[in-house]
C-alpha cells in the first residue's frame, strides 16, 4: 500500500515538473513578431526558480524572456515573483507566531 502511494507521488511529481517546464522563457515559444505579454509574465514568475535550475544546464533558458511587451509583461512578472515569494514567507510567519 505504501510503495503504490510512493509511485503515484512520484508519478505526480515528475508529470507537475514536466508540464511547468513546457513554457520556459528563451525555449522559442516567444518571438519578436509576437512577444510575452502580461499572462506570460505571470507564468515566467511562477516558474522562475525551475527556469533558473534549467538555466544551469541550457545556456538559451532565463528566467525572464527577452521578447516581451515592456512594463505589462514586467508588472506581471512583478506580480507572480511577489505573490509566490512573498506569500510563502506570510505563510512561514504565520505559522511561526502560532507556536510561541
Amino acid at each position: 500500500m505504501k510503495n503504490k502511494k510512493v509511485i503515484l507521488l512520484m508519478g505526480l511529481a515528475i508529470l507537475t515538473i514536466m508540464s511547468l517546464t513546457g513554457c520556459v522563457p528563451g525555449d522559442g515559444k516567444v518571438t519578436v513578431d509576437h512577444p510575452a505579454g502580461f499572462f506570460w509574465g505571470v507564468w515566467h514568475g511562477w516558474i522562475a526558480p525551475i527556469s533558473l535550475i534549467i538555466g544551469i544546464f541550457k545556456d538559451d533558458i532565463r528566467i525572464y524572456e527577452i521578447y516581451n511587451s515592456g512594463w505589462c509583461y514586467d508588472f506581471g512578472f512583478y506580480i507572480a515573483i511577489i505573490s509566490g515569494f512573498g506569500g510563502i514567507s506570510l505563510s512561514r510567519s504565520k505559522r511561526r507566531n502560532k507556536r510561541h
